[in-house]
């Protein structure tokens, strides 16, 4: 189970925490967009929660998922699989509680992740970096 829990904030606003967290965080620092967060606890899923994420190039999805990993690694949490990072379309790490998923704005277009999850709960997170805030 992924140590990640959801807090609100006084502003009323939901705050990821943990892992998924520091996840977003190294993401949002790398400029990725359209950052959700999908809270599979509710549904069958092999994992608690996708982090999905958007790099506009092949360069800047390597460069978000090299920052979640290097973030990660630093709090001592390692990948137990990478996929994709070769092609930089979709590149794919799997913390076994949690997966992240960065790909280019066509590919995340094509495989559609949010609609074929579409009964987990839907976080969207802010464009802040430092904030780490997310919208209900």
């Amino acid at each position: 189970m992924a140590k990640t829990e959801t807090r609100r904030t006084s502003g009323g606003k939901k705050r990821l925490t943990g892992e998924v967290g520091k996840a977003v965080r190294a993401a949002l620092d790398k400029k990725a967009s359209d950052v959700v967060v999908l809270d599979l606890r509710g549904t069958p899923a092999f994992t608690d929660f996708f982090v999905l994420c958007s790099g506009h190039t092949p360069r800047q999805v390597k460069a978000i998922a090299d920052a979640v990993e290097e973030s990660l690694r630093a709090a001592r949490v390692r990948p137990a699989h990478i996929e994709g990072h070769d092609r930089a379309e979709w590149i794919l790490m799997d913390f076994f509680s949690f997966v992240v998923h960065v790909f280019t704005p066509q590919t995340r277009a094509f495989y559609s992740l949010e609609r074929l999850w579409g009964d987990a709960e839907r976080i969207e997170v802010s464009d802040e970096p430092a904030a780490g805030a997310v919208r209900p």
